[in-house]
């Protein structure tokens, strides 16, 4: 198959739709199918085997790491000669809505999927009436499509609820070679508690903004005698999380990637996520994989992933009191931590990069045959 990718976020960016994104296209490639990918310019010409066409754009004035990239009339040009047979628009936006007129004009079929919640992410920006008039605009964007794909049952019954058709679940993935228990790297640890190795390590990983509520991991870290806290990412949050954090034994990591990533999981005691606006929350699903027992909140797309009591431990959003004691049982009875673990790990093996691929695969034919 030839296929159209159009997305508002792509390397050199780091975060779960480009973890997804990547993984896909390089297995797409190992299928034989051919990927041309449309995306903001940033340096990068080709990936994977994958012709990837840079837009230039211009920093979000709210998220500066993300970039408006407006469509433009070359992009006509390049799908003519590309001859794609199927257009998918990863979170229709900005750039996506050139991937919803081309795929018009050429008669292309269009597939979309949905990974950032973003009616969740306007409270935190102080947007949120707007929320009204975002639904009304992602129903216009993702209704042109055959087929919406979405990564949580959470979220096909959100868009369903909100109007949006023809939805289905695209399953989740994980890379279990790279993220291993394996990975445990004493000098990982030593790095990320600051030289403080024997103590309590808590980890979080991912973007560094107001959305996923970090602030909150800060009553758990202090009601923990000698704990330690390691945040590892960074996003346009890091400057007052620095501030809020600033009486408190946490060390900023910034960005870690491959083996660096996957030992600071394998290394830390307990994976925090109190983020309420997960869409799936793949960063889970990595801490499984490398053996890191995780405390998330009850929101969103996490209970697809974490069982609670079974193989993580989830909490009341917003229900500090309950995520301190989940903490401190993981820390306290390591009999807990260590069947979590096994558990967690057994859960990850369920979902490769392969079978998501494999799955996304089939949604394509099915929609090329309706076509």
């Amino acid at each position: 198959m030839r296929i159209a990718l159009f997305t508002e976020t792509f390397l050199p960016k780091v975060d779960g739709i480009v973890t997804r994104l990547t993984h896909t296209i390089r297995h797409l490639h190992q299928q034989g199918d051919q990927v041309a990918v449309f995306a903001p310019e940033g340096g990068l010409s080709e990936y994977c085997g994958a012709k990837v066409y840079g837009i230039p754009g211009f920093p979000l004035p709210l998220y500066p790491e993300l970039k408006l990239a407006l469509p433009n009339p070359r992009i006509g040009e390049w799908l003519q000669q590309f001859q794609p047979e199927v257009v998918h628009v990863v979170n229709p936006a900005v750039l996506g809505l050139g991937g919803l007129f081309y795929s018009r004009l050429y008669k292309l079929p269009l597939v979309a999927s949905y990974h950032t919640h973003l009616p969740q992410y306007l409270h935190h920006y102080g947007l949120g009436a707007l929320k009204g008039l975002l639904w009304f605009l992602l129903r216009a964007g993702h209704n042109q499509a055959r087929l919406n794909l979405c990564t949580s049952t959470a979220m096909q019954q959100e868009l369903e609820s909100n109007g949006i058709e023809r939805v289905a679940l695209w399953q989740r993935g994980v890379d279990t070679d790279l993220f291993h228990p394996g990975q445990y790297s004493s000098e990982m640890r030593l790095h990320l508690s600051q030289g403080h190795p024997d103590q309590p390590l808590l980890l979080y990983v991912g973007r560094l903004s107001a959305e996923k509520e970090i602030e909150r991991i800060k009553p758990i870290l202090t009601a923990i005698p000698q704990a330690r806290l390691a945040l590892v990412g960074g996003g346009p949050h890091e400057e007052a999380l620095r501030e809020h954090f600033a009486d408190t034994p946490t060390h900023f990591a910034g960005y870690l990637r491959g083996q660096a990533l996957a030992q600071a999981y394998a290394s830390a005691d307990v994976f925090l996520l109190p983020s309420q606006t997960e869409t799936l929350g793949l960063v889970l699903l990595e801490a499984m994989a490398a053996g890191c027992p995780v405390v998330a909140a009850r929101c969103g797309g996490i209970p697809d992933i974490v069982q609670d009591g079974v193989n993580g431990f989830l909490h009341t959003p917003g229900d500090e009191a309950q995520a301190i004691a989940v903490t401190r049982q993981l820390l306290e009875r390591r009999e807990v931590g260590d069947q979590l673990k096994v558990q967690a790990r057994q859960e990850a093996e369920r979902w490769g990069w392969g079978a998501a691929t494999a799955q996304l695969r089939n949604y394509y034919r099915q929609v090329l045959a309706s076509a």
